[in-house]
């Protein structure tokens, strides 16, 4: 049987551009020159952030695999 290849995703390109927006931005915080209370509350935010990033990604990713599934079964049972 032939099964055609899907591209790649967009979800794939934005999680990792996330991924490089949130490891570019800790380390960008983590070489300021201010004052480590003040660091800190920017990492807080910073990762409270990506937790709601993720979270939506997540959310996204298994929409595309809900869709993915029903599209197999559709074939399967042509």
């Amino acid at each position: 049987m032939y099964y055609e290849k899907e591209p790649p995703g967009i979800l794939n390109f934005v999680l990792g551009l996330a991924i490089g927006a949130i490891i570019g931005a800790s380390a960008a915080l983590l070489a300021a020159p201010q004052s480590g209370k003040r660091t800190r509350r920017q990492i807080v935010r910073v990762v409270a952030d990506a937790k709601r990033t993720a979270g939506t990604e997540w959310e996204g990713a298994a929409r595309q695999v809900k869709r993915a599934v029903r599209r197999g079964r559709r074939r399967v049972n042509r």
